[in-house]
């Protein structure tokens, strides 16, 4: 199969950034010969390893969309201890806005008691020149919820009853309470729209909050080149 300027998505299932990335460099050779075959480029990732790439990026029709769930660096250390500090990550973005590289950013996930005030986050997003919040909450699955209880019991014991007798079933977990949600994603989408970004909501049944396409790919057509 050859490329002929095909959308790529790195990537929707794993981060293209592992950490071994730093050593072997194969995302940077895809993202090379992607480049070389026109491709439009989709980056999903939450490593600062993407600002590395700028010099290939900055010239191929590409968006980036970077994972930050809080501003809040210790909070992080909890929720997501093997991923970058939220304040690394913040840096990288803005190493890719300044190069001209439009980049959106998934507040994913919204946990209430834990990460439901966003306004510092989105304040420094809208500074730093990111052109698109994409948010979603916090689905329990049986698996996840253990985790959570595990990191953060006091939290935990408050959701239960929100999530497991309250929440809204569906696909092996729950959410919680579709009025708690559109009530949590609409403080978010109220203060992007402040910042001057485009907002969007996946999977949460509320595509009526969006104001762009929730997977960003609007951003493509701004690269263009």
């Amino acid at each position: 199969m050859k490329l002929r300027g095909e959308t790529i998505s790195l990537s929707n299932s794993s981060d293209p950034y592992p950490r071994i990335e730093g050593e072997s460099g194969l995302t940077r050779e895809c993202l090379k010969i992607l480049v070389r075959n026109s491709c439009r480029i989709q980056v999903v990732t939450k490593s600062t390893l993407v600002a590395r790439d700028v010099d290939i990026l900055k010239n191929a029709c590409a968006s980036i969309a970077v994972t930050i769930t809080t501003d809040d660096d210790g909070v992080a250390e909890i929720t997501e201890p093997n991923a970058p500090k939220p304040s690394e990550r913040l840096k990288a973005i803005e190493t890719l806005t300044k190069s001209g590289i439009p980049v959106s950013v998934r507040i994913d996930p919204i946990i209430p008691f834990v990460n439901e005030n966003q306004n510092r986050l989105i304040a420094a997003l809208g500074s730093l020149g990111v052109k698109h919040v994409t948010a979603s909450t916090y689905k329990a699955r049986r698996r996840d919820w253990q985790r959570l209880v595990t990191a953060l019991p006091e939290v935990a014991e408050k959701l239960k009853r929100l999530y497991w007798v309250q929440g809204v079933h569906a696909s092996g977990g729950a959410l919680l309470p579709k009025d708690m949600r559109f009530r949590l994603l609409s403080d978010v989408r109220r203060l992007v729209l402040q910042s001057g970004m485009k907002f969007a909501v996946c999977r949460e049944g509320l595509s009526e909050l969006n104001t762009a396409v929730c997977d960003g790919s609007w951003l493509l057509s701004k690269t263009a080149r």
